[in-house]
């Protein structure tokens, strides 16, 4: 197992989240990982608007890698622990890095104006 197949899975890991397959995103979980499928589904921005592998490393007996995902109202970035599981690359831990609030754009009037604007 090498870097490129390991960021090559967490690609298809967020191109499950950014689809809505959450059954397709958790085949790439440790068993232990989806027996706590709550509260890793609790770090992520459901739904996802869009995704990327920020990096991918090997540490030690596995591999970091840092995802990068946006949702309609904030943008997460988590840091992600891959290792080999049965000659797969397997998500076994994750975690924040950092959560920021993006900004809800207002819906626009058929005028095309903001709904609250004055005028």
């Amino acid at each position: 197992m090498d870097v490129e197949t390991v960021r090559e899975r967490a690609v298809e890991f967020c191109a499950a989240l950014d689809a809505g397959d959450v059954e397709a995103a958790t085949g790439h979980m440790s068993p232990e990982l989806e027996r706590n499928l709550g509260e890793v589904l609790a770090l992520l921005p459901l739904p996802s608007e869009g995704s990327e592998v920020v990096s991918a490393e090997r540490a030690g007996s596995g591999f970091d890698v840092v995802l990068r995902l946006v949702g309609p109202a904030d943008e997460v970035q988590l840091q992600t622990r891959w290792k080999d599981r049965d000659g797969e690359p397997t998500l076994v831990e994750a975690s924040h890095l950092s959560r920021t609030e993006r900004a809800v754009p207002e819906p626009e009037t058929a005028e095309g104006e903001p709904t609250g604007a004055v005028g």
